[in-house]
């Protein structure tokens, strides 16, 4: 992984033309994996406003898995997984926002329903 600033090299391949034999073979991104069980598991546990840590985590995590494969010239795949699980965890985050949303119109109305002051019993003046 390159932490230097400044452009880095690309490199191209041309269909056709056979591998270099030293050039590493493809390998699925082990970050790939992880966004996408994280935004899984955000998804399924956004209604419950647990899914905000792991959501974030893989959307964290997903921008990290591009640079590294875009770095790596084609030798880290999983781009399907890393598309999949940031989907999931923008999914898990909007089902997040939504619960909230639902429960501040829920609280709000029912604040709104409540008696304002003291409430004496009838027969006190």
């Amino acid at each position: 992984m390159s932490t230097a600033s400044g452009p880095t090299p690309l490199v191209l391949r041309v269909p056709g033309l056979s591998r270099h034999p030293q050039d590493p073979d493809p390998v699925r991104s082990t970050k790939a994996r992880a966004v996408f069980a994280l935004g899984l598991f955000g998804a399924l546990t956004g209604p419950f406003l647990g899914g905000v840590v792991p959501a974030t985590v893989a959307l964290v995590l997903a921008r990290q898995a591009r640079r590294e494969a875009y770095l790596s010239g084609g030798f880290l795949t999983g781009a399907a997984w890393l598309r999949r699980g940031e989907r999931l965890a923008w999914a898990g985050l909007f089902l997040t926002m939504v619960v909230v949303t639902v429960m501040v119109v829920i609280g709000v109305v029912r604040l709104a329903e409540a008696p304002y002051g003291q409430d004496f019993a009838p027969n006190v003046d």
